[in-house]
């Protein structure tokens, strides 16, 4: 049995949802890495702004949705609303402080890898009728060793260096996603 021809418990359509979806994130993913090579001073400056907006951003939304929620108990509203202070407290200080935000960055980058490894080798069973097993767990493989590394390495490196890492699996995550691509199905 090929994998086109397998039983999916996803509709056609949330399969090439995904698939258009990893192309999208693979492609600017590779063109970050590239971007980054090139031009690593600026990027660092970049990264770490955006990085801090990005958690501004996130502690506001955090913030309203504490505040414009009524169906929540009052307890949990709270809960919500000291989270989204801390994150926006946290957002402020990595815009003005750069460098130190890139290390906290590299760290959440680091984890989200290896949260998304071990997905995809724990979930490999699952995704036999998509693309092909070993594929999975190879992807799995490279974004736990990438995460890993992540974290281990911006306390040796210095911030250039970890920006070199940064693109260069970047890069490689990025190119590995789109080999393991599940196949494209009629909708």
């Amino acid at each position: 049995m090929t994998v086109n021809s397998a039983p999916s418990a996803l509709p056609d359509s949330a399969v090439n949802a995904v698939r258009s979806f990893l192309i999208t994130t693979s492609i600017v993913g590779i063109a970050l890495g590239i971007t980054a090579l090139v031009w690593p001073g600026v990027t660092l400056t970049v990264v770490a702004i955006l990085f801090g907006v990005s958690l501004v951003v996130a502690g506001l939304i955090r913030l309203f949705v504490a505040f414009a929620t009524t169906a929540a108990p009052f307890g949990s509203r709270m809960l919500l609303a000291v989270f989204g202070g801390i994150v926006l407290a946290a957002g402020v200080l990595a815009i003005l402080n750069p460098s130190e935000s890139l290390t906290l960055l590299g760290i959440f980058i680091g984890v989200g890898w290896i949260f998304a490894g071990l997905q995809d080798l724990f979930g490999a069973q699952l995704s036999v009728y998509l693309v092909p097993r070993w594929l999975v767990i190879v992807s799995g493989i490279v974004s736990v060793a990438a995460g890993i590394a992540m974290i281990v390495l911006p306390a040796i490196w210095t911030l250039s260096t970890i920006l070199w890492f940064i693109a260069i699996m970047l890069i490689a995550v990025s190119i590995v996603t789109l080999f393991a691509l599940p196949a494209k199905r009629k909708a």
